[in-house]
């Protein structure tokens, strides 16, 4: 605590050296090599909660199925694009077992992550008919899926899903559907950051209207099962994961395994695709693609555009984690639940210091506890919180940049603050409030 509070200017030399223009507005990655350097200058240890990275060890099931594989020399063989047989079958299971959705593994295809995954979806989703403009996202939202879409010259919208929750949603996604522009629908459930999980009722409405106006939906579960209010780790018995699968026949589902698993080193998701969807014959996908059709697309189109496939090894731990878990040896609710405590025990701190819960309430409900929460100080605006909590040592992401329309506030991620570490976030805090008194 001797160093801190750090010089502003001191920070914003550091963020010039950076090429960071905005503290509003920087990246994830971005403040993450900001705090790396305020680190290094000061010798402060930073209680950082600005990346979603994983605290937890990966499950042992995993890397000893990896050593295995390597064993057998698939490291030097190229892996099959669409997958190997084995995690396709599992993902397949998977989804039924945990989502009550039929899927064909066949349309079950591994990708570097979800992120991958993502980036194939807009690749084919937004150029399946060349009278629409591109996604629509559902904020707040991760925000390099907005830098995906950019990259690929696409055309996106987005709202705050905030004020329309339950059924003042319909009209509100409506007047962004009615004029038929958008190829894609994407949203995050649980969210990221806001930990909002929307309820049945809304994936309905979701689904609803995007068969009408015919959009495909992108669901992103990266933190499948993480809503801890309700247990969704017994395979084939209910409560089961909402996902808009229920709902509509055109979708992608995007199952990541870096969080429930701590899987994230080793970058591999799975994509999901309907069977109808992947059936599906788009003659503007021509344009771009061998073949009108959407699954056959996204894998000997999109996805061999980008990779050659995901690492040979790595799809060999994922398929041994998903047998576990399908059959009920390995429950993984048991340690990420870990997420949620920590986020509890955080948040008091943060409140007992006069900060507040951006997003409070899920609904009528009080909001689950998990891998992110949102907070604002009063009279502060984001960039300035951001700047005087990098002050005290503690680093943090601007809810600017992920859609939200609270620009007083910020994300942050429990993940990478151990137990430790929590009598110094205590005490920074409570410094910090004490030179910003109310």
């Amino acid at each position: 605590m001797t160093n801190i509070p750090i010089s502003s200017d001191l920070i914003m030399k550091l963020s010039e050296k950076a090429d960071i223009h905005s503290l509003n507005k920087a990246s994830i990655r971005e403040i993450v090599y900001l705090v790396n350097l305020i680190e290094a200058e000061t010798g402060v240890k930073f209680v950082r909660m600005e990346m979603g990275v994983p605290g937890l060890s990966t499950p042992s099931i995993a890397i000893e199925a990896e050593i295995t594989a390597l064993r057998n020399n698939v490291a030097s063989i190229y892996p099959d694009i669409t997958g190997i047989e084995s995690l396709k079958k599992e993902t397949a299971r998977f989804i039924k077992l945990f989502l009550n959705v039929d899927i064909d593994p066949k349309g079950c295809i591994p990708t570097v992550g979800s992120m991958m995954g993502a980036m194939v979806s807009f690749l084919v989703a937004n150029r399946n008919d060349k009278t629409k403009e591109g996604t629509l996202f559902i904020d707040p939202g991760f925000p390099i899926q907005k830098q995906q879409v950019k990259m690929l010259g696409h055309d996106y919208s987005s709202f705050d899903i905030i004020n329309y929750r339950g059924k003042k949603l319909k009209d509100k996604l409506e007047s962004y559907l009615k004029p038929r522009k958008i190829s894609s629908l994407l949203f995050s459930n649980p969210n990221n950051p806001s930990w909002i999980c929307l309820t049945e009722e809304e994936l309905s409405t979701i689904g609803e209207l995007c068969k009408k106006y015919d959009v495909i939906v992108i669901e992103d579960l990266a933190y499948f099962g993480m809503d801890f209010r309700k247990d969704y780790s017994n395979p084939g018995k209910p409560p089961f994961q909402p996902t808009i699968a229920h709902y509509t026949d055109e979708y992608v589902m995007l199952i990541s395994s870096s969080k429930i698993f701590s899987y994230a080193g080793q970058r591999i998701g799975m994509m999901a695709i309907s069977d109808h969807l992947f059936e599906r014959s788009y003659p503007d996908l021509l344009r771009y693609y061998s073949t009108d059709k959407f699954g056959h697309s996204a894998i000997f189109g999109a996805l061999y555009g980008l990779s050659a496939g995901v690492s040979h090894s790595v799809q060999f731990g994922l398929a041994a984690l998903l047998k576990a878990v399908n059959n009920g040896e390995y429950k993984y609710r048991d340690d990420v639940m870990d997420y949620g405590e920590k986020a509890r025990e955080m948040k008091k701190m943060f409140i007992s210091n006069n900060f507040q819960i951006v997003y409070d309430r899920d609904l009528d409900e009080p909001l689950a506890d998990g891998f992110y929460f949102t907070v604002s100080y009063p009279g502060m605006k984001g960039d300035e919180l951001i700047l005087q909590l990098l002050r005290y040592g503690i680093s943090a992401i601007s809810l600017v940049t992920t859609g939200s329309s609270r620009p007083y506030g910020l994300r942050a991620c429990v993940s990478l603050v151990p137990r430790t570490q929590f009598p110094d976030l205590s005490i920074r805090l409570k410094k910090f409030s004490e030179d910003h008194p109310l």
